[in-house]
């Protein structure tokens, strides 16, 4: 029974440690980055944790049951706490790491202490391999668990707050497991007390302290239960509470899917959403960005017929697209089913993009974009690509020249590209890594610029395969577009110009770390 403590323990540190970093890189974006500091802050804890068990000389048990509801406590509340902390305090960073700290500490004590437990019934041999295999087991329960099932299921506050309960279970079963070595120690103080001469007088009183203790643990281990069980319940609203900090406006909808956590709040202005903390649109001005991105490529291709949407799973690029009667097939290609099913669950999102993927010509497909373009497919007439700013390498890979030599693969000769870049003011580095990395990848570029309110000035760049002119006409009757600004976009300011960059490869990612240390400067 001891073995199976092992592999629940297992799960538990492990999924404390995705947690942390999960979490880490939904506020703070670049996921590498955090995962790789978090996981060496974590196991370098671990090591902490085994090397202070060598000073607990004595009651093993209670010392051990005691880190388990201090896991407990700590690790159970870690995804609400730092949810908590990021929209509240300005030293976040100190706060992530200190938790992940704590937690490795505590989990690094759990093992040594329960090995030393077990030690006297088997074999160093047995003994070791049999803690390592069940340690290892766990961990590849959690680590399958935590994609597939706790993440879209739960929820990382749930889901923090359920192996808390699990660490609590495992300290409260301890008092009744782990009872004979309580009686041992205190048979033991008995004997040490009666060769001191004094034993029989206080035997009576010391067996009966002896209980309380053990009572006193059940109750400790009892109450971190119920607190956690009743943070279970209300986790619905520690997580409003929590993200009611980050955004100024009341949220209206979430949901935790397995590759992002979405965000839609309203204000007096209309709604807007939010992936992964990071505003993608606001209703009240979203026209601008989408009949700037669309409109373009789709002018500057011959004859649009079949239209690839890469990202741009609110269906708002595709509205624009859907405008031009040419269009006889829409693939639209966005990695999130739950994103692309919004509009279903937000009808006010179905509103604004006029019910686009209602439309018989349009064909979702929900898969990673990189992975469907390297299969073999029909070629397209025009291409859109609306993805989310590269602030991650998982993102960043979406802008490499792989990936545009792959999509390059899947166009017509004549086909244009209109693609999302970032701001070239606020991000100029960042842009004109995009701009180069088209250009080392084949294709001929425009460069170009509109003012969106809710983001600032932004960047596009409209791409083909054949030397071209920037289109001068827009079609007619939209909100922002029409033949003035058309060509007004393409004058680039001198403070927006070219600056030298390297070119982004999926082996060195420089875009990633342009853009962060770029946009670091105006948060």
């Amino acid at each position: 029974m001891l073995f199976l403590n092992v592999l629940v323990i297992a799960m538990c540190g492990l999924v404390y440690e995705l947690l942390a970093g999960t979490l880490a890189s939904y506020v703070l974006g670049d996921s590498v980055t955090q995962f790789s500091w978090i996981i060496g802050i974590y196991l370098f804890a671990l090591g902490v944790g085994a090397w202070l068990s060598r000073f607990v000389n004595k009651g093993l048990a209670r010392c051990f049951i005691e880190v388990e509801l201090g896991v407990a406590l700590l690790g159970g509340a870690s995804a609400p706490l730092l949810f908590l902390s990021f929209g509240r305090l300005s030293y976040f960073h100190l706060v992530l790491y200190c938790v992940v700290f704590g937690i490795g500490v505590l989990v690094g004590l759990e093992l040594p202490l329960l090995m030393r437990i077990v030690k006297d019934h088997l074999d160093f041999k047995e003994l070791v391999s049999r803690v390592l295999a069940f340690d290892y087991i766990g961990a590849l329960v959690a680590s399958l668990l935590f994609p597939i099932f706790l993440v879209p299921k739960l929820g990382l506050v749930r889901t923090s707050l359920l192996f808390g309960m699990f660490n609590a279970c495992i300290g409260l079963w301890g008092t009744w497991l782990l009872q004979p070595l309580f009686a041992k120690r205190d048979a033991a103080e008995l004997t040490s007390e009666a060769a001191w001469g004094h034993g029989s007088a206080r035997g009576p009183r010391q067996s009966s302290r002896g209980a309380r203790g053990l009572l006193g643990l059940r109750m400790r281990a009892a109450g971190v239960l119920v607190i956690l069980g009743i943070g279970f319940i209300k986790a619905d609203s520690l997580t409003t509470l929590a993200e009611e900090g980050l955004f100024t406006d009341d949220i209206v909808y979430s949901k935790t899917t397995p590759y992002q956590r979405i965000i839609v709040t309203r204000g007096k202005a209309g709604f807007q959403l939010y992936l992964n903390g990071h505003l993608q649109f606001s209703s009240a001005d979203e026209y601008r960005y989408h009949e700037s991105l669309v409109h373009p490529a789709m002018q500057a291709s011959s004859s649009p017929g079949r239209v690839l949407i890469l990202g741009g799973g609110d269906g708002l690029a595709l509205r624009e697209v859907l405008r031009h009667g040419c269009v006889q097939k829409v693939t639209l290609v966005d990695l999130d089913p739950e994103m692309t099913r919004l509009s279903e669950h937000f009808p006010p999102l179905a509103q604004l993009n006029h019910e686009a993927f209602q439309d018989p010509r349009v064909e979702v497909v929900n898969q990673d974009a990189m992975i469907w373009l390297e299969e073999a497919g029909p070629n397209y007439d025009a291409a859109v690509i609306d993805f989310p700013d590269p602030n991650s390498f998982s993102l960043g890979k979406l802008y490499t020249t792989r990936f545009y030599r792959l999509l390059k693969n899947r166009l017509t000769p004549d086909a244009a590209v209109g693609i999302q870049c970032t701001s070239p003011l606020f991000a100029r580095t960042s842009y004109w890594c995009i701009v180069r990395t088209l250009e080392a990848a084949g294709f001929t570029v425009k460069p170009y610029h509109v003012a969106v309110p809710s983001f600032g000035v932004w960047g596009f760049a409209l791409a083909r395969q054949l030397a071209f002119e920037s289109p001068r006409h827009a079609p007619r009757d939209l909100r922002f577009l029409n033949d003035s600004t058309m060509t007004a976009m393409f004058l680039m300011p001198a403070d927006m110009g070219p600056v030298p960059v390297e070119i982004n490869r999926l082996d060195n990612q420089a875009l990633v770390r342009y853009y962060e240390s770029e946009w670091k400067r105006w948060e």
